[in-house]
């Protein structure tokens, strides 16, 4: 097993980036009047989840770190649920939506089994 050097070594952080890169790419089928709409507040939301897991490293402090991943946690439900409006808006095809659905049920389980793991 690899030695824990950063935050980028995290998986967590590591499938956030590729969560953030997911979500840029379906703005493309968004339209153009929604930049500053529902895709402001996608891109807010996303790039929440691994700025979180860097800050609350960076912290250290084990109590610090754990709130800080709640956050990035409760940032993943927010942009799930943006990520519903914009289906029913039919803004993303169903291919779409159930790829990046997929992404942030992964990254809430790895969340939830990390926090679980330092939080004893």
């Amino acid at each position: 097993m690899n030695e824990i050097k950063g935050y980028k070594d995290l998986l967590i952080w590591q499938k956030g980036i590729e969560l953030v890169k997911a979500i840029y790419k379906c703005f493309e089928s968004f339209p153009k009047d929604e930049i500053f709409g529902l895709q402001s507040q996608m891109k807010r939301a996303v790039i929440s989840v691994p700025s979180n897991i860097a800050e609350g490293w960076g912290r250290n402090s084990t109590k610090n770190y754990i709130q800080f991943l709640r956050i990035a946690r409760g940032s993943l439900f927010e942009l799930e649920t943006q990520l519903i409006i914009a289906r029913e808006l039919n803004f993303l095809s169903e291919v779409k939506f159930n790829e990046i659905s997929g992404l942030i049920t992964e990254e809430s389980k790895m969340l939830n089994a990390f926090i679980r793991s330092i939080d004893k």
